[in-house]
Formats: structure tokens, C-alpha cells, sequence
């Protein structure tokens, strides 16, 4: 006999349902599609939360990684296992600092990424220009715990996936073919304000941002 959940959901699966139209949102929403103005708008609403941004060819990453690392002093950095930029970044760590993959369970050294490690780098699965936010799409080959552990998180964002708000892209991307199971929004490193609105930075989570935008990809 079906149960009365098991027949609520099975009304669910079968009504074919579509976003409500919001003609007039209650909130403004930044519209331009002009890249430079995105790109603009994207810079300093980043460096406002003071975040480093840096906007450079694909053909400078590695050298651009390379005197990061080495000017900041980085000695042990976390990566993925894959990604569009593992060979970029695997590249220029060597004979520059120590590369840590992710290729194990967290619970096997959490100490270690928790304690010993300079900076994670990630890739962006995009940015929204109207809040100065990158987006972050976690998987098994670059897990969510790069960008929200180490001290330093540095962000490697392609100029062509930067999109005007949020909705747009959404809208452009198809996500409702396919949500992530996980999103991050991240707009500055991380910080905190007490009771006296004192801002702390780096108190649960990274103290440091680097945005290393690719204007040519």
C-alpha cells in the first residue's frame, strides 16, 4: 500500500513545473553584457573586499602563478586532481613550491590541509558581475575544502564565463537541466565582525583572495 509521502511525491514527479515570471523584481539587477564593463564592475567590487586581482593572457599563467607563490613565500600548496587548470598549475609549482593534491579522504589529512598549507588553488565555474562574486562548482576533482580551508586561496577565472548577474546565468548555462549538488559564491576573503562591528579577516576561512582573471579565455 502506498504511503501517504510516497504519493505525495509521486504528485510532485508528475506536475511539470516552471519558474514563476518576475517582471519587477524588488532589487535592482546590473544588466550590462558590455565585457569590459563587466570585467570593470568585477575588479572593483573584488578589491573592495580586498581581494588582488590580477587580469592577464592564458599565456601568462604560469609564470603569473610562479611569482605569486614565490613573492608570497608559499611553500606547500593544495590542488585538485584535475580541472581545466591542473597542468598550468602543476607546471609552475614545480621547482617553485610543494604541490599537495587532493587525492585522498580529508579524514586521512585533515591535519595536515587544516595545519600546513600555504594557499589551495581552484578554478572558477564563472563570476557574476553585479555582486562581484566568483562562482565555484566543487567536485570530486577540485573538492569545496580548497577555497574554504588554507590561509590563501588562489582563483583562476576565465574572462568568457563572467556573466552580468545571477539569473542571467543561470539562465545561460541551462542549470535547470542540471543543479550543482553544491555552489559556492565567494566575494572576498573571509571574515567576521564582532558585537562592535570590528572586521576580522581569515577567522573561518581564508585570509587571502588572489583572482587570477584570463582575459583571452
Amino acid at each position: 500500500m502506498s504511503t501517504a509521502r510516497t504519493a505525495i511525491l509521486d504528485r510532485l514527479r508528475r506536475v511539470n513545473a516552471r519558474p514563476l515570471p518576475v517582471k519587477n523584481p524588488d532589487y535592482p539587477i546590473w544588466t550590462s553584457t558590455d565585457r569590459e564593463d563587466m570585467l570593470v564592475r568585477l575588479t572593483e567590487l573584488l578589491e573592495q573586499n580586498h581581494a588582488e586581482v590580477t587580469r592577464l593572457p592564458r599565456a601568462g599563467l604560469v609564470a603569473a602563478l610562479r611569482e605569486r607563490v614565490s613573492g608570497a613565500g608559499l611553500k606547500r600548496l593544495a590542488t585538485g586532481t584535475g580541472g581545466e587548470f591542473f597542468e598550468e598549475i602543476t607546471q609552475a609549482l614545480q621547482g617553485t613550491a610543494e604541490q599537495l593534491c587532493f587525492d585522498q579522504p580529508l579524514e586521512q589529512w585533515k591535519d595536515e590541509l587544516f595545519n600546513h598549507v600555504d594557499a589551495g588553488i581552484t578554478g572558477c565555474h564563472g563570476a557574476i558581475a553585479a555582486t562581484g562574486s566568483l562562482v565555484l562548482w566543487p567536485g570530486p576533482a577540485e573538492p569545496r575544502t580548497l577555497s574554504l580551508v588554507p590561509p590563501c586561496h588562489i582563483a583562476i577565472l576565465k574572462a568568457s564565463t563572467l556573466h552580468a548577474n545571477l539569473p542571467a546565468m543561470m539562465t545561460e548555462q541551462g542549470w535547470g537541466r542540471g543543479m550543482p549538488t553544491n555552489l559556492l559564491l565567494v566575494s572576498g576573503p573571509s571574515k567576521t565582525a564582532d558585537i562592535q562591528q570590528t572586521l576580522a579577516y581569515g577567522a573561518h576561512g581564508p585570509k587571502e583572495l588572489v583572482v587570477l582573471i584570463l582575459e583571452d579565455a
